[in-house]
């Protein structure tokens, strides 16, 4: 059997008592990073007796997924095997969905336990979810990607949750203050530690707080959710009532369906 085990984000005692016996019956584990899974797994031995006793420890990360799935060897999902990403949920800004992709096409059985995850911490905590909300994970560094990252985010019909390195978190509020400067914004940094820190502001006045706080750690934010977004949207139809010239049409209808705009317009113009 194949667990997905979720690990602690920062309170050590967050590690749930059937990961504890999942470890404590896995002979292989696939880990994000080895050093970090041998420091969690003797943490755990140590603060919980926990007896966990790993007999070989597969580093499975973004860079090398493809070529270690590629010469694996089926057999050895006939034992217990585990995945660990450094923190977290695996698969949720981290590796894992490869792997669950992989299982699946290869028809070996995996479960996924339940365990600690900063996005929905985040979420429960802002109380500006009731419902729905969007996780858009890390965004792209710099440049249009970003931008355009940040227009989404705010654009949202839902609040949409985002995580942040220290180094990008002060910029990230300010680009959302400069555009919306009275958007709801909640940051939280170092969840479940010691010196976990929660903000709730609007855009403009978290800014200004942050300007003043301690970054380090890794944060998650919050963005509420576009207030004056409607569901109401254009649809084909509508577009193809529109008294315009048919490659006007073509280019509209491309946007809304993703097809290639020169093929629509050779169908509408038969």
């Amino acid at each position: 059997m194949l667990y997905f085990v979720p690990t602690p984000i920062g309170n050590l005692s967050d590690i749930s008592l059937r990961a504890l016996s999942v470890l404590r019956e896995c002979e292989i584990l696939f880990c994000e990073d080895t050093r970090i899974a041998k420091s969690l797994i003797n943490l755990l031995n140590t603060r919980f007796d926990a007896n966990i006793n790993i007999q070989k420890l597969i580093p499975l990360h973004t860079h090398n997924e493809d070529e270690i799935l590629s010469k694996i060897e089926l057999e050895i999902f006939d034992k217990n095997v585990a995945f660990l990403s450094d923190a977290g949920m695996p698969g949720i800004s981290d590796p894992g969905a490869a792997l669950v992709n992989f299982a699946i096409k290869k028809g070996i059985a995996y479960e996924v336990l339940s365990g600690s995850n900063a996005a929905l911490l985040a979420v429960v905590a802002s109380g500006l979810c009731e419902k729905e909300f969007c996780f858009l994970g890390f965004l792209p560094n710099n440049g249009k990607e970003r931008a355009v990252a940040v227009q989404n985010a705010l654009n949202s019909p839902f609040p949409t949750v985002i995580y942040e390195s220290p180094k990008r978190i002060l910029s990230l509020i300010l680009d959302f203050a400069k555009l919306e400067p009275n958007r709801e914004i909640f940051a939280i940094k170092e969840a479940t530690k010691k010196f976990e820190t929660k903000f709730r502001a609007t855009a403009s006045e978290l800014a200004q707080k942050l300007q003043e706080a301690n970054l380090s750690g890794e944060w998650c934010v919050v963005v509420q959710k576009n207030p004056n977004f409607t569901f109401e949207k254009i649809t084909q139809n509508d577009i193809l009532e529109l008294e315009i010239s048919p490659k006007a049409k073509s280019k509209l209808l491309a946007k809304i369906t993703g097809r290639n705009a020169k093929e629509i317009y050779s169908e509408l113009t038969r």
